[in-house]
């Protein structure tokens, strides 16, 4: 049965027999247990958990209309993940707030991975000579959603991480265990309640231990493709300054033997301006020149700059070593046909 209340926070909590901080609104996570009420805070969902009831406060201000109507009955119903509907009501409570935690989170890396992946696919694409600048903005966004993300998935963790290990805690979250005396009686002949919420809290705290790997190798893919880009990006660059260097190399052999031809252009009179073979000559020596000079010094900027050949390997050496029985025996009949003792062998 779903219904709504409207009261008072005054009235609430005194009805609930807890105090004013206890319904205090903190964007903070935390499963805590006073005067026989569970009290769980997931950021801005707070509820209440009594072994009768399940109180969220504020729904309406946190948009959860579809989970209450739809999802939360079925859930109290124990039809959740796991087999609790034997047990007590708030083992089903605590499940079904968990439950709609994770696949929140879950929700959250199911919209981001999709996007990141297709980011960063388009970003270290080899066919792109530069890099798209709005890629960057939305990887840059996308990065700090993720970072968000693992944030919360690590406050999750850490939280039902402190519940399993004081086990005072989890024997006060078994609330009818203490309340309802057929309870009692059968967790004393054979079902242990705490042991139960034990494996339940395990069962989230694994599945946020998953969400929380997934994240984090797409973490380690989105450095790894930044680290692509940057090497990209160097490459680019490197190409483009020896380009540069290549043009201020011809630039610098025109120029050398352009002075034969300011030579000429001076003001002076001699004998070879009369002969006109003189010009084309001259011209081509110009040419001739400068493509000479220019082809040392890229045969120069090619020995200093580009990588090295790897060592010639002979073909004996790519082959497999043999056994160390093999050489002794090959090394003891080398012995042997000049003439050296086995003893001699042996203490080589």
């Amino acid at each position: 049965n779903i219904f709504v209340i409207e009261k008072k926070k005054t009235e609430l909590y005194q009805e609930l027999g807890l105090q004013a901080r206890d319904l205090r609104f903190q964007h903070v996570m935390s499963i805590a247990t006073r005067n026989n009420r569970i009290i769980m805070r997931m950021e801005f969902l707070k509820a209440v958990i009594t072994p009768e009831f399940l109180l969220i406060l504020d729904y309406r201000n946190l948009s959860l209309e579809h989970w209450l109507l739809n999802e939360l009955a079925s859930q109290l119903a124990g039809e959740g993940q796991l087999v609790t509907y034997s047990l007590p009501f708030e083992f089903r409570a605590i499940e079904a707030i968990l439950q709609y935690w994770i696949s929140k989170l879950q929700g959250r890396l199911n919209t981001l991975q999709p996007q990141i992946l297709e980011t960063l696919e388009a970003l270290v694409d080899p066919k792109l000579l530069s890099v798209d600048r709005s890629k960057l903005h939305i990887l840059l966004q996308n990065g700090k959603s993720l970072s968000e993300l693992e944030t919360d998935v690590k406050v999750f963790k850490e939280t039902i991480l402190e519940i399993l290990d004081e086990e005072e805690v989890i024997e006060e979250l078994c609330l009818s265990k203490w309340t309802d005396p057929q309870v009692f009686e059968e967790s004393t002949s054979g079902i242990d309640h705490a042991e139960e919420m034990e494996l339940l809290l395990e069962n989230y705290y694994r599945q946020a231990e998953d969400l929380l790997n997934e994240a984090r190798e797409l973490r380690v893919l989105i450095d790894d493709s930044e680290s692509i880009i940057f090497i990209n990006l160097d490459s680019h660059r490197n190409v483009m300054m020896r380009l540069n260097l290549q043009l201020t190399m011809g630039t610098f052999s025109v120029s050398l033997f352009g002075l034969i031809g300011v030579a000429f252009g001076m003001n002076l009179e001699s004998s070879l301006e009369e002969d006109p073979r003189i010009f084309w000559l001259v011209t081509g020596i110009m040419f001739l020149g400068s493509g000479l000079i220019w082809r040392r010094l890229l045969s120069f900027l090619g020995r200093h700059l580009d990588p090295p050949l790897p060592p010639h390997v002979p073909a004996a050496l790519k082959k497999s070593q043999p056994a160390a029985g093999r050489v002794d025996i090959k090394t003891s009949l080398k012995g042997e046909t000049f003439g050296l003792s086995r003893s001699t062998l042996t203490n080589q």
